[in-house]
Order: C-alpha cells, then structure tokens, then sequence
C-alpha cells in the first residue's frame, strides 16, 4: 500500500480523485461520518459488495489516512473502523456531490427514483 501512495500524481485535484477513487469509498466515508462501525455494519450497510472488496477499500481508505482501524482487546477481538480528521474534511466535498446528484437526477426526470440525501450525517 506504501508503494500505491508513493505513486499518487502531483496536480492536487488529480490526487484527491485517485484517493477517492473506487466504487465504495466514498460510500463507506459516508457511513463512516454517522459514527464508528464494525466491518458486519458496513457490510450491511452496502449489501451489493463483497467483504473482500470492502475490506481492501477500508485498507486503502486507512493507508492514506481517511480512515482509523481500531481492534479492541476483547473475546473475540472486536474492530472499528472511523473517519480521521483529514477523512472529516471531506464532508463538505460529498455533501456537495450528493446534492449535485440530486440535480441531475431533477433535470433527468428521475428524482423520484433517487435515495434522500442523509445531509443531517454530512452536516
């Protein structure tokens, strides 16, 4: 995972759309912004991936410093997974895809198709 940092681009907006780059990753950062969960609730939470894939999404969420992995010492070990100060700066950035989302599901007639935007978890 060092080497994918070492690796990122030097225009910064191309950087910030490689870290967030990948299917998930800003769905789990939304969960992840109502609170801490276990790998079982984001799971739930995203029924259509695999845990294998959520599980690498997490691991590269945490290796550029957007998300924590906290293991509790319990029987049977217990892990968490929460957003970081830097992962907390993106809110205002999915606040605003989620709200452009909205508009153009508007323009394309489709709104009544779309989820609400949990604004109240963004905010």
């Amino acid at each position: 995972m060092v080497d994918a940092i070492k690796q990122l681009p030097t225009l910064p907006a191309e950087r910030a759309l490689r870290v967030l780059s990948g299917r998930w990753k800003a769905i789990i950062l939304y969960h992840l912004f109502a609170g801490p969960r276990r790998l079982s609730q984001l799971k739930r939470q995203l029924p259509d991936t695999s845990q294998k894939v959520l599980v690498q999404q997490l691991r590269e969420l945490q290796a550029h410093g957007l998300v924590a992995r906290e293991v509790f010492a319990e029987m049977p070990p217990r892990v968490e997974y929460s957003v970081t100060e830097l992962g907390r700066s993106l809110k205002p950035l999915l606040r605003a895809l989620c709200e452009w989302g909205q508009r153009h599901a508007a323009q394309a007639d489709e709104l009544d198709r779309m989820a609400a935007c949990e604004l109240d978890a963004l905010a």
